[in-house]
């Protein structure tokens, strides 16, 4: 079979009508997959409408979910995964422990489990926990060590002092910079007239941080990725952090963040949104403002007083704290949010934008030592877009 021809079959579906070739094997099994969810087929390929070709049946999906999985890269397997919960409507399947079994285990995957965990029964929730942990180690492998340089080097550096007491705390590369005009070319050396060192460690805490997530339908995936971040942070003695989650109500999860799991299951995906009043929760939370990093994750869709809301972040910037506003912490572009209350922040000197969960260690750092966070966030959507 000439291979345009079979390929252009394989993107077209449908019979061989259209195209003059016919698929044995492996290809009309995989276009028979790929039928069940976008051609309503499941016979090989014939097309029979748009409706759904799965049925009602779990094991039939779990069947459909394992023969993806050896067809498609998992990067494919997920997006065929997150078009069949929303095209064929398998929430209520995904609550079947053998068809979470089947599942290649992904953060949408772990959104959509945790928008069903109150009403999921007993027997499916131990498979569900599973795969949610699945999930979450795999991110924390990724994610910990880089978030954990960030802020420590972060914290290092916003401890520099002008009269280091050892000779092994100069930062000598800074000092050198720094004492450039007192540079003798005759002894061709520089007289520093000024030291820039490191600050002693410190063992207090060094700065509080208040993560507020709205745990909104369309937040699912920032809900994962902030509940991952925050337990790494948590682990951070010179950090106080705190996680709330909120709806209309708000949520205090800050003593489950040692196991992101139960915190993750401590969410209830959905809802309506009372911003204003997360906020005034998390403002309670902060006991040394000069010190302090408020960030809220929200598509800023705000239910509840907007004019309230607003007034609380300036009285919070006022007495010190960097707020920073995400408007997602995930992958998947550019999210949909409120503009008139992204622009009514920025009039007030607080960045709102999106951020890849990649960036967030390199975000957290800025904000430790203070950088301007919106021409931070500038920089990066400058380098991406070269």
């Amino acid at each position: 079979m000439d291979e345009r021809l079979r390929r252009w079959r394989m993107v077209l579906g449908g019979d061989a009508d259209g195209t003059g070739c016919s698929l044995t094997g492996t290809d009309a099994q995989m276009d028979g997959a790929l039928a069940a969810l976008y051609n309503g087929g499941g016979d090989g390929g014939a097309s029979a409408g748009r409706s759904g070709g799965l049925g009602a049946s779990a094991p039939r999906v779990a069947r459909w979910l394992g023969d993806i999985r050896s067809y498609f890269p998992s990067t494919v397997v997920q997006v065929m995964q997150k078009d069949a919960v929303d095209r064929l409507n398998l929430t209520r399947l995904l609550m079947e422990p053998e068809m979470l079994d089947a599942v290649e285990p992904d953060v949408h995957m772990v959104g959509t489990l945790l928008s069903l965990n109150r009403v999921m029964p007993e027997k499916a929730r131990e498979s569900a926990r599973a795969l949610v942990r699945k999930v979450v180690s795999e991110l924390e492998r990724k994610l910990v060590q880089r978030t954990k340089a960030a802020v420590t080097g972060a914290l290092d550096r916003s401890a520099r002092t002008h009269r280091p007491k050892r000779a092994a705390d100069i930062d000598w590369d800074r000092t050198i910079r720094a004492n450039l005009k007192n540079y003798l070319p005759e002894r061709n050396t520089v007289i520093p007239s000024r030291l820039v060192g490191y600050g002693r460690r410190q063992r207090a805490v060094q700065r509080e941080v208040v993560l507020c997530i709205d745990q909104s339908g369309s937040m699912a995936a920032s809900v994962v990725y902030s509940s991952v971040f925050g337990a790494v942070l948590a682990s951070m003695s010179s950090l106080r952090t705190s996680l709330v989650v909120f709806d209309t109500a708000v949520v205090d999860l800050t003593d489950q963040l040692h196991d992101p799991v139960e915190l993750l299951f401590g969410t209830q995906l959905g809802g309506g949104t009372d911003i204003n009043r997360a906020i005034a929760y998390g403002q309670g939370l902060i006991t040394r403002p000069n010190d302090s990093i408020f960030i809220l994750i929200s598509d800023l869709y705000e239910g509840g007083v907007r004019e309230e809301m607003l007034r609380r972040v300036a009285q919070m910037t006022a007495a010190g704290v960097q707020v920073i506003v995400l408007l997602a912490l995930s992958d998947e572009g550019a999210p949909f949010y409120d503009h008139d209350n992204a622009a009514a922040l920025a009039a007030l000197g607080v960045p709102a934008f999106a951020c890849t969960p990649d960036a967030f260690p390199d975000l957290m750092a800025a904000a430790i030592e203070r950088r301007d966070i919106g021409q931070w966030a500038e920089r990066r959507l400058e380098r991406a877009a070269t």
